[in-house]
C-alpha cells in the first residue's frame, strides 16, 4: 500500500493521426505531480516540439482526476525560501513550454483540477470539461505557499480578475458548468458525452487550416506581456513558518495552525 501511494506517477504519451494524447498516470494520488512527473511531461514536449505535423495535443488525467496540485510530500525536502523560487521557475518552466506546443492544446476535465493541475489547464488553448470538473488553488486554506507572479497572471488572463481572486484568497473550487459559463472551457457535457465531444472538437482542429491557427496561437502569445520579479516574494512565503506548518498539518491530516510567520 506504502509503495503505491508514494508512487512517482508517469505521464504518458500516445500519437496517431497527427493528434496526441497525453495522460497524467497517477490514479491512485489523483494523479498528484511528482517532480518525475514533471520531468516526464518536459520530455514529452521535446518529443512534441520536434512533430511538427501534429494538428492536436489532448490532455488528460486517468480515472477520475484530471491532476489534483503537485504532490506536498515533494515539499518536505524543502530547506529555505530559495527552495520554492526554484520550485515555482521549474513549474514555470513546464507551463511555457505546454503554451507553446507547436499543434492547438485541448484539456479534457472529468474531475479535480487544482493547483497545478489547474495551471496546466488554464496554458492550454480549449478545454472541455463534466459538471463534475472542479478548478481551484486552495493554498491559502491547506498548504500555505503561493503561486508565481506568472501563474497569477494565466489564471486572470483564463478566468478574470473576479473568479481568480475567488479561487485564490476564498480558496473556492468552481465547478464545470461555472468555468463553461466564464468561456474558460468551450463545451461543458455529461459525463456520458464527453469522449463524442472531444472526438468532435478534435476533428474540427484537425480539418482547420494549420498555418492559420499556427499563426493565431502565436499572436495570442504575443499578447502576453513581462511579469514583475517575485523572487522575494517566493522566497519569504516558503522560507515561513506558516509554509512548513501547512506542509506538516496536510501530510498529517490535520488543520494547519497558521501564525502569520
Amino acid at each position: 500500500m506504502a509503495d503505491t501511494l508514494h508512487s512517482r506517477g508517469d505521464v504518458r504519451l500516445a500519437v496517431e493521426a497527427g493528434v496526441a494524447t497525453v495522460t497524467f498516470d497517477r490514479p491512485e494520488a489523483r494523479n498528484a505531480m511528482t517532480f518525475e512527473m514533471y520531468r516526464q511531461l518536459g520530455e514529452i514536449c521535446d518529443t512534441l516540439e520536434a512533430q511538427p505535423d501534429l494538428r492536436a495535443i489532448v490532455f488528460r488525467g486517468r480515472g477520475a482526476a484530471f491532476v489534483a496540485g503537485t504532490d506536498i510530500s515533494e515539499f518536505t525536502a524543502f530547506e529555505r525560501g530559495e527552495d520554492g523560487v526554484t520550485y515555482e521557475k521549474r513549474i514555470d518552466a513546464a507551463i511555457r513550454r505546454v503554451e507553446a506546443l507547436p499543434a492547438t492544446t485541448l484539456a479534457v476535465v472529468d474531475g479535480p483540477a487544482m493547483g497545478g493541475g489547474l495551471v496546466i489547464t488554464a496554458a492550454c488553448d480549449l478545454r472541455i470539461v463534466t459538471p463534475e470538473a472542479r478548478f481551484g488553488v486552495p493554498i491559502a486554506r491547506t498548504v500555505g505557499n503561493c503561486l508565481s507572479q506568472a501563474n497569477v497572471a494565466r489564471l486572470v488572463r483564463a478566468f478574470g480578475e473576479g473568479p481568480a481572486k475567488q479561487m485564490l484568497l476564498l480558496s473556492l473550487a468552481l465547478d464545470g458548468e461555472t468555468v463553461h459559463r466564464l468561456g474558460f472551457a468551450t463545451a461543458c457535457v455529461p459525463a456520458d458525452a464527453l469522449e463524442d465531444e472531444v472526438a468532435r472538437t478534435v476533428d474540427r482542429l484537425c480539418k482547420a487550416a494549420p498555418l492559420t491557427i499556427g499563426a493565431c496561437r502565436e499572436m495570442f502569445r504575443n499578447l502576453v506581456g513581462d511579469v514583475p520579479d517575485d523572487a522575494a516574494t517566493i522566497a519569504r512565503i516558503y522560507g515561513s513558518r506558516d509554509f512548513r506548518e501547512g506542509v506538516e498539518a496536510f501530510l498529517g491530516k490535520r488543520k494547519p495552525v497558521w501564525s502569520g510567520t
